[in-house]
């Protein structure tokens, strides 16, 4: 079984189509279909179902495909870490991270990393801490900035705690206070109020939410589906109040009115998380030690 096949294979996967997955990685159909056939006789099992117009997986090719693109991405890493230079003058880390600390916490972190490495590539993807865990587990990510507790047992990742945040409600300078003006909210005071709501997936939802039904009532949302952004301006319009991270809110400027949260309040907790059967490539680790020594 060669590499080479197995990136024909995922090529195919992905595009269902011959034709179009060897010029998807710059060979020949023919020569993509031998290396194909070949691949089948080695593992004694049709990876594909073959109609005209119409290429589907078969049992064993969905069972192959994420562990194609595992051991794919694990060979690009190898290939990015031999190519560093001891003084990490290129290379490049793949970092994870949900929209909340993109805003709040990494903005800081990363211009000081790329100050000291200038030649290192910074590749961040956001989303949610339960995307951001997939994406970890096969192999996409080097490095990954999650809320805990994870969203699934994932005994093959490491984590290692960051930091413990406040949340505090966000509103319109024009609206009125929350909680009758006083200088700190109730989660009970929330019942009956607007609220711009994330989309389904992000953690700062599911936790405003749960916090909400331990109060004994559901949230009432006036507008809900947005990224940090969105969510942020439509507050600013006046649409509703939102419960966000304290460094948000601190990096969101004018037109917000913060109010923090009454004992206990509401915490959630960051880890750095990232693969424990391989080791992150140097400059991920680089990245790692700024983040834990911030």
């Amino acid at each position: 079984m060669q590499l080479q096949q197995l990136q024909y294979f995922v090529a195919v996967s992905e595009t269902r189509h011959f034709t179009r997955a060897a010029e998807t990685v710059h060979v020949a159909q023919p020569s993509l279909s031998q290396q194909i056939k070949a691949l089948e006789r080695e593992l004694g099992a049709d990876l594909f179902q073959r109609a005209r117009g119409n290429i589907t997986l078969t049992d064993a090719g969905e069972a192959l495909l994420p562990l194609a693109r595992r051991i794919l991405a694990d060979a690009d890493t190898a290939r990015h870490e031999v190519l560093e230079l001891v003084q990490l003058r290129r290379g490049r880390v793949r970092l994870g991270a949900t929209p909340s600390l993109c805003t709040g916490l990494l903005p800081d972190v990363l211009r000081a990393f790329h100050d000291r490495y200038p030649g290192i590539r910074l590749m961040i993807e956001e989303g949610g801490s339960h995307d951001l865990v997939r994406e970890l587990a096969r192999g996409a990510l080097d490095l990954a900035l999650v809320v805990l507790p994870l969203p699934t047992a994932s005994p093959a990742l490491t984590t290692v705690e960051l930091l413990r945040e406040d949340l505090v409600v966000v509103s319109s300078p024009e609206a009125p206070r929350p909680g009758d003006g006083r200088r700190a909210v109730r989660i009970a005071d929330l019942e009956g109020e607007r609220l711009v709501m994330f989309r389904h997936g992000y953690d700062l939802r599911e936790l405003t939410v749960a916090a909400c039904r331990a109060e004994g009532f559901e949230p009432d949302f006036a507008v809900e589906g947005g990224e940090m952004d969105a969510v942020l301006g439509f507050v600013r319009a006046g649409l509703g109040m939102a419960v966000v991270p304290r460094m948000v809110a601190a990096r969101s400027g004018r037109g917000l009115r913060v109010t923090p949260l009454a004992r206990p309040g509401l915490h959630r907790t960051i880890a750095l998380a990232h693969r424990s059967d391989v080791a992150p490539p140097r400059a991920a680790r680089e990245l790692q030690r700024m983040l834990l020594e911030r």
